[in-house]
């Protein structure tokens, strides 16, 4: 059960890019299987529509099948702990440490990498920064724009790495 959730909530938040309070304040209406999509709640109640792929959509349908075995208070939050209640913040810091741990990843990891590597891979990959700014629910671009220098940074260090003969 507990792997599935984590996995279910580790996947989620790659693919769609949410911070950790919009993922645990997630219920279960607020998932869309039929239609590929969450309805996120962000910063003063800003509601949008965040699609997600095939992955993520196994990952939640094996949580949502071992959910109801710890679900015992009846309650509408889509991640919940062992104890059934909500998944706090805390609880889901310990979750990204065990398994940055398991996978022997030395670097600093927390609950902002998943975004963080949300939005470069999306703009590496060829995404507009204004769909990556609606994605992320930023009001603002330049918010965003600090993911595209990051993204292009990287697209010059392999061009020169591969165009350089002696890089």
């Amino acid at each position: 059960k507990k792997g599935l959730r984590d996995k279910a909530m580790l996947e989620l938040m790659y693919a769609t890019g949410v911070k950790i309070t919009e993922l645990l304040n997630l219920n279960i209406y607020d998932i869309n299987l039929k239609f590929n999509y969450i309805k996120c709640r962000g910063s003063k109640k800003r509601e949008r529509i965040i699609p997600i792929g095939s992955y993520a959509i196994k990952c939640l349908k094996n949580y949502l099948e071992v959910r109801p075995a710890i679900n015992v208070y009846n309650l509408d939050y889509l991640f919940l702990n062992l104890k059934g209640t909500q998944m706090t913040r805390q609880g889901f810091w310990k979750i990204i440490k065990f398994y940055a741990k398991e996978a022997s990843i030395d670097k600093e990891i927390d609950s902002y990498t998943l975004r963080h590597s949300f939005a470069v891979h999306l703009l590496q990959n060829g995404a507009d920064i204004k769909s990556v700014q609606e994605l992320l629910g930023h009001k603002d671009l330049a918010a965003t724009q600090i993911y595209s220098s990051i993204s292009k940074k990287s697209k010059i260090a392999e061009v020169y790495k591969n165009a350089h003969p002696r890089a």
